[in-house]
């Protein structure tokens, strides 16, 4: 057996730049290039090895948690068919990836993360940056990402990579366990050398299967599903990553089943189709609220059924109502106590659509549809076009940017009062012209995740909309963005605050405490005093992005004009006034109410949630 000698990391960069991605005969090198910094943790090793290897790009990011986030924007983008890896160096370099590593576990997007570790050889322990234990050697701050990551595995010796390296792959090319994958690298092992075999770099194609359903469960759910007078479809994720949009606008225009979208399904039909209904749960729309209500079938798609999608479980509320998943991760599939299609969710839909040919929904139903989605559209447009002084409501900054976007344009947000507007009120005409993150809504994914899709889809624009609050987290990958000539259009959000939790704060009572940019009163002895002097204009302009600023909605809309014929990344500081929301469409979340309390708000809140709590059902076996 032929053999060739590297250390450790060079053999891991070599094997990444061999590593190949297919489906449906397309095929593609799954790793785009390595993001990170380096430190004494992994500048040897792992820096080294990229130093020598151009086949590889390195990308210089500004934080290594945004440098997670980049590499799952990139993978959304690409429909989980490609990814980044993410280097760090050892102790805080490491940790600051954990939350990213989190949310791309929960969204099932595949990053590929090498943090420096500590010496594998123990005798010149504690080195810098170690976390010691009296109760074992064998424990690390790396050890954190255990919980966060779907495979992970410490790489004490160089050979390890043997069978570490493939099975990496595994779960990273895996559509249903697939998320964070971590391989912690003692920085002495990093520069350790090895005779590996040569066959371990040779090229490997990872083909992605199309799975069909089990034949009996495929039965019964064409059963159910003629047995329905009321049906529905959530559209979750998987239907974008299985690139089922096509199959599912066949199945919906023969049956006459309207979708509602979750915020990861977002697209699936253009905001115009007759039968899609908008966002549902929630952040939903009347017209899709209404019709989940008395639903007596749901077809949930490539959905987790998370809170936000089922109203707290308040949303279906006919007794009668039954589940059919497709999902091709089976914990998914079996949820709601559905009956479960553990497959493809494109080849599926094809199956259904071949098997439930003559069946459609009743004709009173399509009338409803129709009357509901005309309504819904009116709705929009009011929001949009609100007229709201001195300063616009966020419903209105949104209207102006998806005014001036185009049909294949992007837009990516994540946490804040965003999401929940965006979900409502953005009308996507692309299945991936809406990325948002709220699987895990996390702060400061906003313009790293830009960053990503945009490098993902660089003939795209790219459109980010980021809250005040979420921008100051991190707005640092501005400079990244500039440095790799990728050109983004942030709209920052100046509502002085976090305008979502206090809104959520006002709903519960809490009269908005702690969520507001203000000085410390010295009266009060809480933070209501003045508002702090943020310019955030100057701060996005320090970080090398061109600057715009508008105080009233034309002057956005100028500057969204202006924006289209600057060549880097451009922020434009819009005011919107956090206390005009968008209306919740006869939907509830459950977010607990303090049950004694000596302020009278908190407990007219509390009766308030009482009641709602009551509506919530279990869906069990």
């Amino acid at each position: 057996m032929s053999t060739v000698r590297l250390t450790t990391a060079q053999a891991i960069v070599r094997f990444l730049s061999r590593q190949v991605m297919e489906r449906d005969g397309q095929s593609h090198p799954f790793f785009a290039g390595v993001l990170g910094i380096f430190g004494h943790g992994n500048v040897a090793g792992i820096g080294q090895a990229l130093h020598q290897t151009p086949e590889m790009p390195f990308l210089f990011v500004r934080n290594e948690q945004s440098a997670v986030h980049l590499a799952a924007g990139y993978a959304k983008m690409s429909n989980r068919l490609r990814t980044m890896a993410c280097t760090s160096s050892i102790g805080p370099g490491a940790t600051n990836m954990i939350t990213g590593a989190a949310g791309a576990t929960i969204n099932r997007l595949p990053v590929l993360l090498l943090p420096g570790d500590i010496f594998a050889r123990r005798n010149v322990a504690p080195v810098l940056q170690q976390l010691e234990s009296t109760a074992t050697q064998d424990i690390g701050v790396n050890d954190a990402f255990r919980p966060v990551s779907r495979y992970w595995d410490r790489i004490y010796r160089p050979e390890q990579l043997l069978t570490a390296l493939p099975e990496a792959m595994r779960v990273l090319t895996s559509q249903a366990d697939t998320g964070a994958v971590t391989l912690c690298l003692p920085q002495d092992v990093q520069a350790e050398a090895h005779d590996y075999p040569s066959m371990l770099f040779e090229t490997r194609v990872w083909r992605i299967a199309r799975p069909l359903a089990d034949r009996a469960a495929l039965q019964r759910a064409v059963a159910a599903i003629r047995e329905a007078r009321r049906p529905l479809i959530v559209a979750g994720g998987g239907v974008l990553y299985s690139e089922a949009t096509a199959a599912l606008d066949r199945f919906v225009r023969q049956t006459g089943i309207p979708i509602g979208e979750t915020q990861a399904g977002k697209g699936a039909l253009p905001w115009d189709h007759p039968l899609n209904l908008g966002a549902i749960g929630v952040s939903g729309t009347l017209a899709a609220n209404r019709i989940a209500r008395d639903a007596d079938l749901v077809i949930g798609i490539g959905t987790r059924y998370t809170d936000v999608a089922t109203a707290s479980q308040t949303l279906y509320q006919n007794p009668d109502v039954r589940f059919v998943n497709i999902n091709v991760a089976e914990f998914d599939a079996f949820k709601q106590a559905a009956i479960p299609l553990v497959a493809d969710a494109r080849v599926t839909l094809e199956e259904l659509t071949e098997a439930l040919a003559g069946y459609s929904v009743p004709a009173e139903m399509r009338s409803e549809i129709a009357a509901l989605k005309a309504a819904w559209d009116a709705e929009v447009e009011r929001l949009y076009h609100l007229g709201h002084a001195p300063v616009p409501a966020q419903s209105e900054v949104i209207g102006a940017v998806w005014e001036a976007s185009g049909p294949r344009d992007v837009l990516v947000s994540a946490a804040g009062s965003h999401p929940g507007d965006l979900h409502k009120l953005w009308r996507p005409s692309d299945p991936k012209g809406y990325q948002m993150e709220y699987g895990y809504s996390c702060m400061g994914y906003e313009i790293p995740g830009g960053l990503g899709a945009k490098m993902a889809a660089p003939d795209r624009e790219v459109y980010v909309i980021v809250g005040d609050g979420s921008y100051l987290l991190m707005p640092a990958e501005i400079t990244t963005s500039i440095q790799e000539s990728y050109k983004l259009t942030i709209v920052l959000i100046d509502n002085g605050g976090f305008a979502s939790i206090g809104g959520l704060s006002r709903s519960l009572g809490s009269g908005g405490f702690g969520t507001q940019f203000r000085r410390r009163n010295p009266e009060t002895g809480q933070l209501d005093g003045d508002y702090l002097p943020i310019d955030l204009a100057a701060n996005a302009r320090s970080l090398g992005a061109e600057v715009f600023e508008a105080d009233d909605i034309a002057q956005l809309k100028d500057a969204l004009q202006k924006v289209k014929a600057t060549t880097r990344t451009t922020v434009i500081v819009a005011k919107a006034d956090r206390n005009v929301g968008v209306p919740s469409y006869e939907s509830w979340w459950d977010v607990p109410v303090a049950e004694v309390s000596e302020v009278p708000a908190v407990q007219q809140a509390r009766k308030l949630y009482e009641t709602k709590r009551a509506a919530e059902r279990y869906f069990g076996a």
